[in-house]
Parts: C-alpha cells; structure tokens; sequence
C-alpha cells in the first residue's frame, strides 16, 4: 500500500466515525459534528484522488467548494438550532418530533 492508500484509507475512517455521529446522537450539536466530519472525510479524498491527475486541479476545487458550502451550512444550521431552541428550550433530537 502505498502512501495515498493510507490517506484514503483514513478519509473512509473519518467518514464513517461521522456517520457514526449522526446515525448515534440525538444532540443536534453532535449530528452537526458528524456530518461536518464526513464533508471533511470528502475533501481529503478529492484532494487524494487529485494527486494522479496533477495538471487537472478538480479535486482541490471540489474541496475549496465543499469548504465554501460547510461554512454556509453552519451559519444556518446553527441559526435553526438557536431558534429550535428558544421555541422548544431543548436540542435533543428525539424531542423534537412536530414542526411549530
């Protein structure tokens, strides 16, 4: 196995802690980390897949896209979880089971 083997094999193992993480908590926060942990899992990989190609620069600009939608994502998931909170004054997942 060679050294891009060993990265790729590391994004697979962070990918599936993350979706460990969402499948498991029922804190929003937690799910949150989870999936911010499998976009991070993705851009490792685009970044690994790109090094047998080095002229075509795709996988670095599918990271820097994913980076940009992350931080978007956040922004607003962390928005909705404020607001879930004020109205329902808990952010666990399983109490959270009727839209206001």
């Amino acid at each position: 196995m060679g050294d891009w083997s060993n990265v790729l094999l590391i994004g697979m193992m962070l990918f599936s802690i993350g979706c460990v993480l969402v499948l498991t908590r029922r804190n929003v926060i937690m799910a949150l980390m989870g999936i911010e942990l499998m976009l991070n899992a993705a851009n490792l990989n685009f970044v690994a897949f790109s090094k047998f190609d080095p002229i075509d620069l795709d996988g670095q600009m599918a990271t820097l896209f994913v980076m940009v939608l992350a931080a978007a994502e956040v922004a607003v998931a962390l928005a909705i979880i404020l607001l879930v909170y004020k109205k329902y004054l808990s952010i666990r997942l399983d109490k959270l089971n009727e839209l206001p």
